[in-house]
């Protein structure tokens, strides 16, 4: 895929000249990767999947959709590295990625551009006096648009889409038909979890995208991740942050636990508190917890365990419960419990 400063370079994979055979009209059939330029994707894969924990299964079908010239949603809860996998793959492949996020106030204005009004006043209206917004930003660009919190966005809004991914084109008021380089994609998230403020997508706009769900990785690649992220030494600290975030998920009094996001923040937090109350982080390597951890330690896993994960957790609404208190039974499962159940006699 070439950088958009280059679209059309041999054999770059993307190009207009590059990956179109006499009877296809990029119109229909959008830029994609020609079969003798899959090295060139290979060694994209190669590069990105050394950024990345476990997600070798995601990555193979975000790559093969946005070099078979699709447009995609990424479906799943937050903290599932959907963004972490965009960002390597434009960065690996040198294509712009222009974030912008979708709520309420995102208007087609918002998201097409607008022409300065003080210029307009002293010169009317001219291409000169255009400010583009993200949507052109990235056509123009040859840039990945990617929208977060898709299904936030109003519906005209996401209409104004429809034409860019169709025909990649469109046409701006005072300014003329904006023609998307090549290697322009749009790219969506959104969260199926999460109904309140969203709005339901029209058939007319999933019809033109590929889906792509992503869910949470296993305890193996999510320790992995704590490890790589916060750079800590400590074994026991990474497996008890990891098992206590991920027992926040399967909890039938919490309709939305945490991400992986809420395990390196609390390992981060509970290694900064031991060591400012100069609490040993034990050197047990199991990813069970043994009987007999100190009781400093578990303290202190407790202590970060509630400052990290208890706005990170939304509490079933029919539960009279806090999240403090689901927090600290799931503590009492995770080092009281459990180790006593595991242990002879």
């Amino acid at each position: 895929m070439a950088p958009p400063s280059s679209p059309d370079v041999p054999g770059s994979g993307l190009g207009p000249s590059a990956d179109l055979g006499p009877d296809d009209d990029p119109v229909v059939t959008g830029s994609r990767v020609r079969h003798d330029a899959g090295a060139s994707v290979r060694e994209v894969r190669r590069r990105v999947a050394a950024h990345l924990v476990g997600r070798a299964h995601e990555l193979d079908l975000l790559l093969a959709a946005v070099a078979a010239g699709r447009d995609v949603v990424l479906e799943g809860p937050p903290g599932t590295s959907k963004s972490t996998l965009l960002r390597a793959i434009t960065a690996e492949w040198g294509v712009p990625l222009v974030f912008v996020e979708g709520n309420a106030d995102l208007t087609p204005t918002r998201l097409v551009g607008h022409h300065d009004p003080a210029r307009v006043l002293r010169e009317d209206y001219r291409p000169e006096n255009f400010v583009p917004g993200p949507l052109v930003q990235a056509m123009r660009a040859g840039g990945f648009l990617y929208l977060e919190e898709f299904n936030r966005a109003p519906e005209d809004t996401l209409n104004t889409l429809l034409t860019a991914m169709a025909e990649r084109r469109l046409a701006v008021p005072h300014v003329g038909v904006v023609e998307a380089l090549p290697t322009f994609r749009v790219v969506a998230s959104m969260n199926p979890y999460d109904a309140i403020g969203t709005t339901r997508l029209s058939s007319s706009i999933s019809d033109r995208l590929v889906r792509l769900a992503v869910g949470y990785q296993d305890a193996e690649a999510e320790r992995g991740i704590v490890a790589r992220r916060t750079g800590l030494g400590s074994p026991r600290l990474v497996a008890d942050a990891v098992a206590l975030t991920r027992a926040t998920r399967g909890r039938e009094d919490v309709r939305q636990g945490s991400s992986v996001r809420g395990a390196i923040d609390l390992a981060l937090v509970a290694a900064q508190l031991a060591d400012m109350r100069e609490v040993a982080l034990p050197a047990e390597p199991s990813v069970a917890p043994p009987r007999g951890l100190p009781e400093d330690y578990t303290g202190t896993v407790l202590d970060a365990l509630l400052l990290a994960l208890s706005g990170r957790i939304a509490v079933d609404e029919t539960v009279e419960s806090t999240p403090e208190a689901v927090l600290r039974e799931i503590w009492e499962d995770h080092f009281l419990l459990a180790p006593a159940a595991a242990g002879p006699g």
